[in-house]
């Protein structure tokens, strides 16, 4: 059975840093693709950050600069660090495990608020 389980999230004030960690079991985590993937509320699901197999790296424009996502294949955990938070960074943060088409897999998402 294919778990993903992100950690991490809570209330952080603007120009705050959080990290998500994301903790996968029953995949071969080393072959998927990893990701990061938000929602905020009366908003479609996006993609936030990915990585590789290779550990190519993947961001939109509106994190740039600002959040770094990375994996550790030994512990079968990818992280999304996030730095220089703004209030629209307030969302849903969803993991994702991609590998093909009939491979994708959600984590149950981890709630993150930038506010003062």
């Amino acid at each position: 059975q294919v778990q993903l389980v992100e950690s991490g999230g809570g209330l952080v004030q603007p120009g705050g840093s959080l990290r998500l960690s994301c903790a996968a079991s029953g995949i071969y985590f080393n072959i998927y693709t990893m990701g990061w993937y938000r929602q905020a509320p009366g908003k479609q699901r996006e993609s936030v950050a990915t990585i590789t197999r290779g550990e190519s790296t993947n961001y939109a424009d509106s994190v740039k600069g600002r959040f770094t996502i990375s994996r550790d294949n030994a512990k079968n955990t990818v992280y999304l660090q996030m730095n220089s938070l703004k209030p629209e960074d307030t969302a849903v943060y969803y993991c994702n495990a991609q590998m093909g088409y009939n491979n994708n897999y959600w984590g149950q998402g981890t709630q993150v608020t930038v506010s003062s």
